[in-house]
């Protein structure tokens, strides 16, 4: 810890914020494989997918930002999720979101389901039903809040009790909000997942995944995993992510600025149907969100109107871009039922609420009368 109080100070000069052998303000970009020893054995760094400087600062960065006490980066947020997935056994079963992010649906249906571990999709929102949901199988409960893409929040303290009064892993994937917002590991969650890629990041310029914790015994097992499986980050996305998280308190503030204002337009626009942001005061979980986290995040999703098209809405767009992935500086939309969570099951996407005609926007940090202007656009070209 720095000589400092205050995370924005901490996104900057948190973790090994500079370099010992030559000064350097900035980590450099450690492009190597391999290291020279001494004599065999005698060295600090052995073999860059087992330990690298430039890696290694960028751990140490979300250790401190997540309060934790090990972190491990990975080269995407889908690595991450699969190195923590991979320290369950043959007959476990994980409790998931039931809106969680599809591709950690696919890698659980569709990989590990292969080596026998199962899983069952539940409404974390509802402490009873997560309770009513544990069987002697279940070993842990994945998490995200809010929820990809209907921003459902769930009580993450609520949660994590239940969770360790039956001894089970707590893990939250806190992509949406980032450490600036939520702080999981003091809410009780065992680990944390990130898609770096998003927010962190925060350019649309690197692919990157973190995992954070507090548990020494724990923090082995993953580290174990990490140099065994090898889905590493490299040394230059790691000087880049480090770089993308100097700016977050900055940028977040401008997304949540901008966010805030496109969710109550939307919700006023007589052609959207439905609007999903937790910084409204009539979204479900608002309160619990207020509570938990310092800002609603910069997600928002919506259902038009019957008679508007939403193909005609992707493409009048002009200035926001039709994408997977968010987080970035510049606004996204995507259209969850075909891209993001397409290898959920139609039925299962009916059942939880992700329709045919959702929309899913991240708030980009553009001039908020330009976002406006370009989706009032699209939704009156929509509706001919």
């Amino acid at each position: 810890m720095g000589n400092y109080k205050n995370f924005d100070s901490a996104l900057i000069h948190g973790g090994i914020s500079s370099d010992p052998y030559t000064g350097s303000v900035n980590v450099p970009i450690y492009q190597t494989s391999t290291f020279q020893q001494r004599v065999p054995g005698d060295y600090k760094y052995e073999y860059s997918r087992t330990k690298n400087p430039t890696r290694e600062a960028l751990e140490a960065l979300i250790t401190e930002l997540d309060g934790g006490t090990h972190g491990f980066a990975f080269a995407s947020g889908m690595a991450a999720i699969t190195a923590v997935l991979s320290l369950f056994s043959q007959g476990d079963k994980i409790l998931i979101s039931n809106n969680v992010y599809g591709g950690t649906y696919r890698v659980l249906d569709k990989v590990f389901n292969h080596f026998g571990l199962t899983y069952r999709m539940v409404d974390t929102s509802d402490l009873t039903a997560v309770e009513e949901a544990i069987t002697e199988d279940v070993k842990a409960v994945l998490v995200e809040s809010p929820a990809n893409p209907l921003l459902t929040i769930t009580d993450l303290k609520g949660v994590g009790e239940i969770a360790h009064r039956h001894n089970l892993l707590y893990i939250v994937d806190n992509t949406f909000m980032s450490p600036y917002l939520q702080k999981p590991l003091e809410l009780g969650a065992d680990v944390v997942i990130y898609s770096a890629t998003k927010y962190l990041g925060g350019h649309s310029d690197l692919v990157a995944g973190l995992v954070s914790v507090k548990d020494d015994k724990l923090a082995e097992r993953i580290a174990f995993i990490q140099n065994s499986t090898g889905g590493v980050q490299q040394p230059f996305d790691s000087f880049l992510l480090i770089r993308g998280i100097k700016t977050l308190a900055v940028r977040m503030e401008r997304h949540i600025e901008n966010a805030t204002a496109v969710a109550k337009h939307l919700q006023e626009h007589p052609a959207v149907k439905k609007v999903y942001f937790p910084g409204l005061p009539t979204a479900q979980g608002y309160e619990i969100q207020k509570a938990q986290a310092k800002g609603p995040g910069a997600m928002i999703s919506f259902e038009l109107e019957e008679g508007h098209d939403t193909n005609k809405f992707f493409e009048s767009l002009q200035m926001i871009q039709l994408a997977e992935s968010l987080g970035g500086v510049e606004s996204l939309v995507c259209h969850p039922a075909s891209m993001t969570h397409a290898a959920i099951p139609y039925e299962t996407r009916q059942k939880v609420g992700i329709t045919d005609g959702l929309i899913r926007f991240s708030v980009g940090i553009e001039n908020i009368d330009d976002i406006l202007q370009d989706l009032d656009l699209a939704i009156k070209e929509s509706g001919k």
